[in-house]
């Protein structure tokens, strides 16, 4: 197989292999071999001619043909299948090339059809809609289907069959219209559910080893532990943790799984570890399988979406109606129906899910993943807005300030075996300790026993035959009873003032401590008044820290309400207070600590260096690490629910206004199709439009 180029410029090239050069899945599988061997930011294949488009950094050329040169040697062309973007982009194409057919059956029928065949067609294609509409009747429904088949028949009674043949083109462009929405809905929702896992602990050879999730392949045995999402289906091998599935069955409280238990993709393990032989790769979970089954889902939907489905339904009664009245009283059936040509719920059911997608897909386009239309109309009107401190408030990256050994240790030893602890925990105090290793070339190899996360409190585990806690104060000297001395407390008094403070204890007795610097976000001040000036009153900091630094912290911010020394059942506690009191609230967070209070939210939100179950259990994922993405999506939201409403009383005034040239007899039932269906048209494409103003990206 040989290929020739057919268009070449700096970071676009496009190569011809020939027509029946491959099928649409091994097209799919030389795309995904550009991407992942190449570097190509997008391929785009097409078996109809063997063409394949191909987008590159514009230092990656040579990389891209030798790539395409050792697809031309392969025996045989691997199979792949296609991302979500490449199935929204065949949606679209498919949708513009029905709609051509269409409208152009339509016309060429006209043209090329003698009178009496073109009769036979239109009365053959209105039998569908009057059977329809008969059904609807027969169960008691007076919906669309009841309003399209009266009005068709009224055409076809009158003898005015072109008439109803424009009725019936102009219903099938809705259909094609609305079928072209509902997949760009189930699309959105499974890019929502992706997990975006880039690596997993593969266990081989009874060691560890961090790889790619891309490189696993059935039967390979990977590890989770306590706070991580489960990234592929599979069967456990050994241990056992209690594991969320809420993501699968809507069941809040979490199961025990053990050996032989299957555990699936998107699943949370709250605590615990498992080894899990994997089953199925990353394109055939089951968490992929029921993506496609949830478009459905009114839990998705914001309110103001079912709204308009259900105002639509009831306008249709009132359309009827008003169209025998007309009949009644003019006894004229034209402007009866005239009448019957407009409904109110075509471009009600169509311009508002249009416009959630529209939304959603812009957010996504800001760097943010909202999971459902309900989050967006949440944001919009929420009025309250709660932030966990540390990794959310403060830097990204926070440091190791200072490491304080106790007697008989050496800082060193007391950094490297809190590394070997926290390297499996995603909150960014752990990440901390664990770069500050690297950064000291300090090996860590795993030496201590299996170690059980305490949520919000610390680790323990056992190293040398000795017990081994790491965490918070609460945790070390609370709820361990470590013993402290008065020459260790006056040590934490002197040393640790203004610190996040981790403590280390070995063998009960206190080992060595180490400081963090947790500086707050340079942006953070700025965006909260943002954020206040867009209508939320109320503005409010929770942080498991001391009293001193959530004062210093709230200081920096401009904070006025603050709560320190919170648990996470704290956490969830106070958005509960706050939601009793009327307030719509949303809690911005990143850890595993805070997975309760965003479960307990109107609507949360996760940082980009969040731990998985907090991206997992949040409503909308930032992919930015600049909180400005919070001031987007309030101005977002409210865009959304403006153009919304908007919507509403532009197609309930134009659509009255044509019920009424219709009645007055300045309309007759071609034209009041006509404008009808054009209105709902530009109503959609006036939805698909950006709601912000295009504006230079922050990094």
């Amino acid at each position: 197989m040989n290929y020739q180029i057919i268009h070449d410029r700096p970071g676009r090239v496009r190569v011809r292999f020939g027509p029946n050069s491959f099928n649409r899945e091994e097209g799919y599988g030389i795309a995904a071999l550009l991407t992942q061997k190449a570097d190509a930011i997008q391929a785009e294949t097409s078996p109809i001619n063997g063409s394949v488009l191909i987008y590159y950094p514009k230092s990656g050329r040579r990389k891209i043909l030798m790539t395409l040169d050792h697809i031309c040697t392969l025996p045989t062309l691997p199979k792949g299948k296609p991302d979500d973007s490449v199935k929204l982009r065949e949606a679209s194409n498919e949708f513009q090339d029905q709609l051509i057919a269409h409208v152009g059956r339509h016309f060429l029928r006209k043209l090329l059809f003698p009178a009496p065949v073109r009769t036979a067609l239109i009365l053959f294609r209105a039998a569908r809609y009057i059977k329809d509409g008969l059904e609807a009747l027969l169960d008691g429904h007076l919906n669309v289907a009841v309003l399209d088949a009266a009005s068709i028949g009224t055409s076809l009674i009158q003898r005015s069959y072109s008439t109803a043949a424009s009725i019936m083109m102009l219903l099938g462009v809705s259909e094609l219209l609305e079928d072209y929405t509902r997949k760009k809905t189930r699309l959105a929702l499974s890019q929502s559910l992706a997990l975006n896992i880039d690596r997993v602990w593969l266990v081989k050879d009874g060691q560890e080893k961090s790889v790619p999730i891309s490189t696993i392949q059935p039967g390979d045995e990977i590890c989770v532990r306590s706070g991580s999402v489960i990234p592929l289906d599979g069967e456990v091998t050994n241990g056992e943790a209690m594991v969320n599935e809420s993501s699968m069955t809507g069941e809040p409280l979490a199961v025990l799984r053990s050996v032989d238990s299957s555990v699936y993709a998107g699943t949370v393990v709250e605590e615990g570890t498992l080894c899990i032989r994997v089953r199925t790769l990353v394109n055939d979970t089951r968490l992929t399988k029921i993506a496609s089954m949830i478009d459905t889902s009114e839990t998705l939907k914001a309110s103001v979406q079912s709204h308009a489905e259900r105002l639509a339904d009831r306008i249709v009664p009132f359309s009827l109606l008003s169209s025998l009245v007309t009949l009644a009283v003019t006894r004229n059936p034209v402007k009866a129906s005239s009448v019957l040509m407009v409904d109110y719920s075509c471009a009600l059911k169509l311009s508002t899910p249009i416009c959630v997608i529209s939304a959603m897909h812009e957010a996504a386009n800001h760097n943010m993943m909202v999971k459902g239309g309900k989050f967006l109309e949440t944001f919009s009107r929420t009025d309250t807005i709660v932030f966990d401190k540390t990794g959310t408030l403060t830097d990204a990256c926070p440091q190791v300030a200072k490491v304080i050994p106790m007697e008989g240790y050496e800082r060193q030893e007391i950094l490297r075996i809190a590394a070997c602890l926290e390297e499996h925990f995603p909150h960014s105090m752990a990440k901390a300790i664990v770069r500050q290793a690297e950064l000291e070339h300090l090996a860590h190899r795993e030496e201590h026993a299996e170690v059980k996360y305490v949520v919000a409190h610390g680790i323990a585990s056992t190293l040398y035959g000795e017990q081994v806690l790491i965490g918070s104060a609460h945790f070390v000297f609370d709820d361990e009873q470590i013993p402290l001395s008065e020459s260790e407390q006056k040590i934490i008094d002197t040393e640790t003032n203004g610190y996040s403070t981790i403590f280390l204890a070995i063998g009960n007795k206190l080992a060595g401590i180490i400081c963090i610097e947790d500086p707050v976000r340079p942006e953070a001040r700025e965006v909260i008044q943002a954020l206040k000036d867009l209508g939320i009153r109320h503005v409010m900091m929770l942080t498991g820290d001391s009293e001193h630094a959530a004062i210093a912290a709230c200081r920096l911010l401009g904070i006025t309400v603050y709560r320190s020394q919170v648990l996470p059942e704290d956490k969830a506690s106070i958005i509960q207070e706050l939601k009793a009191k009327g307030h719509t609230v949303v809690m911005t967070g990143d850890g595993i600590n805070d997975s309760p209070a965003l479960s307990a939210a109107d609507a949360s939100v996760a940082m980009k260096d969040g731990s998985d179950i907090a991206r997992e259990v949040a409503d909308i994922a930032l992919l930015s690490k600049d909180l400005h993405r919070l001031v987007i999506l309030r101005r977002l939201s409210m865009a959304l629910m403006s153009r919304i409403h908007q919507n509403y009383r532009f197609i309930l005034g134009f659509n009255t206004s044509l019920i009424a040239g219709g009645i007055l007899g300045l309309l007759g039932p071609a034209s009041s199709a006509l404008l009808h269906n054009l209105s709902t048209m530009a109503v959609s494409i006036y939805s698909m439009k950006p709601f912000l103003p295009n504006e230079p990206e922050r990094e």
